[in-house]
């Protein structure tokens, strides 16, 4: 297990500085170059090259890079952001827990929601409430995480003025959970499409486990139907979810980005939507960062997570 570990860790690392390195490479085909993203199209030319020597721009394309990673690496520095005037560790080091928190939140609720709604419609399989449970999950699957919003805060914030229409905008991770009125709607966008998801799949994971040798034996042995449920089947049937929750965090956090900029909540997703519109290429870099290490760690997450939950999964070379 330890060698499987520090093979994925190693892999997980040349995956991070393979993506970094493409995002650099396409960095620097802005046009005009970064310095004429950073001070403006009235930039002078002897800004333009003061700005290059400053920021190492003058070097050739991998030297940069190797100085960004150096940099990255022993002095946890992404750079400067000239468009917000403030350094970019310390940006996202303000912004990404705002986005755990909404993330985490979101996850837990589908999670609690779709595993029980996934076995419910198991056990009421081909009966008006399983077929209820499929088509309001096919619609919130299909639903565009904007739209949901937008639909979210049209009834619930302007009609009935029962929730804000904009999320919580404290400075902390503690203000913004001292506004749990705030945060209902942006956790329901993200676990509304999250639940859909995963109760789909729990369903047909269910399903199969039903099928197994194992199952049958269990009830030929006088298992009742409770115990041959939650027992034998539950537990195999919740490692594909196990799978689905490692490899859906980047698409979740993609979903925050949409979330957080609809409802102008204060996270990385709106920081780096910010970033996109100011062509802030050193920001830019740091939430991609972000992000491929959030794809990363969930990948990793998922397969720890079978050797826990499976104890038949063996690791070899």
């Amino acid at each position: 297990m330890i060698g499987f570990l520090v093979r994925r860790v190693l892999q997980a690392v040349i995956v991070v500085i393979g993506v970094l390195l493409l995002l650099f490479l396409l960095s620097h085909v802005i046009p005009g170059g970064a310095a004429r993203a950073a001070l403006g199209p009235r930039a002078t030319k002897q800004q333009i090259r003061q700005f290059n020597v400053v920021n190492n721009y003058f070097r050739g394309i991998f030297v940069q890079f190797f100085l960004y990673l150096k940099a990255l690496v022993w002095h946890q520095n992404l750079g400067y952001s000239y468009k917000m005037n403030q350094d970019v560790t310390a940006l996202i080091g303000e912004r990404l827990p705002k986005t755990l928190v909404l993330v985490g939140i979101s996850t837990v609720l589908a999670l609690i929601v779709a595993v029980p709604l996934g076995i419910l419609q198991v056990i009421r399989r081909n009966k008006p409430v399983d077929y209820i449970l499929t088509g309001v999950s096919f619609f919130f699957y299909a639903m565009p995480s904007f739209l949901l919003a937008t639909l979210l805060i049209l009834y619930f914030a302007i009609d009935i003025h029962l929730f804000s229409v904009s999320a919580p905008q404290g400075q902390t991770v503690g203000s913004i959970l001292g506004d749990p009125r705030g945060l209902v709607l942006p956790e329901f966008t993200l676990a509304a499409i999250t639940i859909a998801s995963f109760s789909r799949y729990m369903r047909s994971s269910m399903m199969e486990a039903m099928t197994e040798d194992y199952v049958r034996t269990a009830r030929a042995k006088g298992a009742g139907p409770r115990r041959v449920l939650f027992v034998h089947a539950l537990r195999n049937a919740i490692i594909p979810i196990i799978t689905l929750l490692g490899l859906s965090i980047p698409s979740i956090v993609s979903g925050a980005v949409v979330t957080e900029t609809v409802f102008n909540y204060p996270g990385m997703g709106l920081l780096a939507y910010e970033a996109a519109l100011n062509t802030d290429v050193p920001l830019l870099l740091g939430t991609a960062l972000v992000a491929t290490l959030a794809t990363v760690v969930g990948s990793l997450i998922a397969d720890i997570l079978y050797a826990v939950v499976d104890p038949r999964i063996r690791y070899a070379k």
